[in-house]
């Protein structure tokens, strides 16, 4: 069974967030930019989001920062920074005054949510933030997250450690105060829940009963009984007082996921993998009813607050489902996230919900560190009008990665094809975003523009090239014969040919006129990561997972010769504008540069910590750029070798590097959801020599 880390929503109490009279003359693509940063594409990728219950704001945890809104006009009011990487978790208190954000730094901020200004730093908690809870008194701050399963306890008012809750041996999945603040229960892989002292962190409660993981836990809203749901299928109602099971409530057929407690405290609904949710009387211990309908396993479950509402979401299809709670039937069903919705909310007045889905989930660990963290891909918030079920807004921009980033030949647009199925166009100069160019059934991998600007292609995970012409922004052709992932694409000098390299091995030439495949190359025996044509045109290059470079003769279609040497380790490619000097970076964590033509090595470049999976040069040939999973940019002489500079700004591995053609900037693209412009011509990047 794979588990999933959730989204922890707080519905809390919160005055309306004033702005800074320059932030509101800045456009948010140019907010609290990194050094020598112009412009910031994108906004990350969604974590966390808390609701404010005045109705007013909305707290989004992502990559880069928290993202604050204003829900009435949905636009962006702030965008708070400070921590070193992802922000995980975001809550406000009860009484609206702070706002707490946890993240993989291992630290804890609080803002003032009035001013946005930093107010404190909490340090120590060992382990990234994953989760917080406020006590109602907000005198106490919990948090959790790492592996030994332990959660801490904070005081708000100094910003010290008032105890450690020590026990669990796997992670916390679940954390909640009782309604009166003075107990502290936590639901863990561990197959457990326990519950301790608020004020003092003594351990009061071992709570034994299930038989698998403990995923989600609710108090009744007169603290009385707790519920825990789990991977065996089951319900446990907990009494209090005792610590002894009330009820065992059984009929789901696969995982308890969430729970939520009705006003009339003998209400409690439950979301299953079984795709079905029901609501028991935990008075009786019987089931009111089952709803249907969903077509996959179910995530959050919420009711509205005047209860007579329950929002559930589907983890696949992207749907949500608004439900009468007194006769079960559908009111409305919310279309429009494509997938795997991870959370949903209801705003205090109960008129608008919010919600924030995820397209897919993989794990990747974190270049600085080592740790693993969950990387949640093409992230979009969208706020919906109960009554109607009509979208009122969409908070997008929330990409997983840019794995290809290029500038038009004019230098006036950038494209970069990402995770979400899409290709999107940019005004270099602003950050504007011009265009999003749709009909990808999965995600763009690569892209490149005609040497005249007229036509950008884009290769994809969905086995194909789709040919689209810029100006209209619309589908020219769709290239098919790839029988396997796309992973690079390039078009030959005059261009008339457009060279792709696929994980099916093969590197296709295709009639950029007709969309006729002119000829198939073959002779690697792996994916084709990288292909680059000379500035000639007759010759082009090839590197693949094979650990090979190989040149091909474009008249004939013919194999040339392999790249002697040691390119085992080469993963991506690129030419000086001259044809004279071809460098390669990848595993080794460091650059190779060689002769093109002789393929006599010129030099070894060495600096970055991690994978290099980016190079360009720019236009003169004179500097060479290189992106690194270590998150960083670095500059170097083509001719020397010698390290010119570094731009550190980036919260994730970087992909994707390029040169505007007038060479004055440099567009980077991470994993971190974001591509960031960076200024070439002022003090451009600090030296570190």
């Amino acid at each position: 069974m794979t588990t999933r880390r959730f989204l922890n929503l707080a519905i809390l109490f919160v005055s309306t967030l004033l702005l800074h009279s320059n932030t509101l003359a800045q456009d948010c693509n140019q907010w609290n930019l990194p050094k020598d940063a112009k412009v910031r594409l994108g906004k990350g990728r969604v974590l966390d989001i808390a609701h404010s219950p005045d109705g007013t704001q909305l707290a989004v945890a992502s990559t880069i920062g928290v993202w604050l809104y204003n829900l009435g006009t949905g636009a962006e009011t702030a965008l708070l920074t400070g921590h070193i990487g992802w922000v995980l978790s975001v809550t406000f208190s009860p009484d609206g005054k702070t706002l707490a954000s946890g993240g993989i730094d291992e630290t804890i901020r609080l803002w003032d949510a009035a001013t946005t200004q930093h107010k404190a730093t909490i340090s120590g908690h060992g382990h990234d933030v994953n989760s917080m809870a406020f006590s109602p008194d907000r005198k106490t701050l919990a948090s959790s997250g790492g592996h030994d399963g332990t959660i801490r306890l904070w005081d708000i008012e100094n910003g010290r450690l008032r105890a450690t809750l020590e026990g669990h041996g796997h992670d916390v999945s679940s954390v909640a105060f009782s309604p009166d603040g003075t107990k502290v229960a936590s639901g863990s892989w561990d197959e457990m829940v326990r519950v301790w002292d608020a004020a003092t962190g003594e351990h009061l409660q071992t709570l034994f009963g299930h038989q698998g993981a403990v995923y989600s836990i609710a108090f009744s809203a007169d603290g009385k009984t707790l519920a825990s749901g789990s991977e065996d299928d089951t319900i446990l109602c907990w009494d209090m007082d005792t610590g002894k099971v009330k009820l065992t409530l059984t009929g789901h057929t696969d995982s308890v996921f969430s729970l939520a407690f009705l006003t009339d405290e003998n209400t409690l609904a439950s979301g299953s993998w079984d795709n079905t949710i029901r609501f028991w009387n935990v008075a009786t211990g019987t089931i009111k009813m089952t709803l249907t309908g969903h077509g996959a396993a179910i995530f959050p479950v919420a009711f509205s607050p005047d209860g007579k509402t329950l929002a559930s979401s589907n983890s696949y299809d992207g749907t949500i489902r608004l439900w009468d709670v007194e006769t079960g039937e559908v009111r409305v069903t919310l279309e429009g996230h494509t997938h795997d919705v991870q959370s949903v909310v209801f705003s205090p007045e109960g008129n608008t919900l919010a919600s924030s889905s995820q397209d897919s989930m993989m794990w990747l660990g974190a270049a600085s560190t080592g740790k693993h963290n969950a990387t949640l891909l093409t992230s979009t918030i969208r706020l919906w009008e109960v009554t109607t079920g009509k979208q009122k807004a969409a908070l997008d921009r929330y990409i997983a990665r840019f794995p290809s980033v290029v500038f038009s030949p004019d230098g006036k647009t950038l494209a970069g094809g990402s995770d979400d199925y899409t290709i999107r166009l940019w005004e270099a100069d602003t950050g504007k975003q011009q265009a999003t160019l749709e009909g990808h059934m999965d995600w763009g991998t690569a892209v490149a523009f005609s040497p005249d600007g007229k036509t950008l292609a884009s290769g994809s995970d969905d086995y194909t090239i789709r040919l689209w012409e810029v100006e209209t922004e619309t589908l020219k052709i769709t290239l098919e014969g790839h029988t396997a992932e796309v992973n690079c694409v390039a078009f030959s000098p005059d261009g008339k040919t457009l060279a792709s390299g696929s994980w099916d091995r093969t590197i296709r030439l295709w009639d950029v006129d007709t969309g006729e495949q002119q000829a198939t190359l073959e002779g690697h025996t792996d994916q084709v990561t990288s292909v680059v044509f000379c500035p000639d045109g007759l010759t082009l290059l090839s590197r693949s997972q094979d650990h090979t470079i190989q040149f091909w003769e474009i008249i004939t279609a013919t194999h040339k010769v392999t790249l002697a040497g040691e390119t085992d380790w080469v993963t991506h490619l690129a030419c000086t504008p001259d044809g004279k000097t071809l460098a390669g970076g990848g595993y080794r964590h460091t650059i190779q540069l060689w002769e093109a033509d002789t393929g006599k090595q010129k030099a070894t470049i060495d600096g970055h910590a991690d994978y290099i999976f980016a190079v360009a040069f720019s236009p003169d040939g004179e500097t060479l750029a290189s992106g690194s999973w270590d998150r960083t940019i670095s500059l170097w002489d083509t001719n020397t070798g010698e390290h010119k500079g570094t731009f550190e700004g980036h919260t994730a591995r970087v992909h994707s590097v390029a040169f505007s053609p007038d060479g004055t900037t440099l567009a980077s693209g991470s994993e971190d959801g974001t591509t960031l412009l960076w200024q070439l011509t002022s003090p451009a990047a600090k030296s570190t020599e």
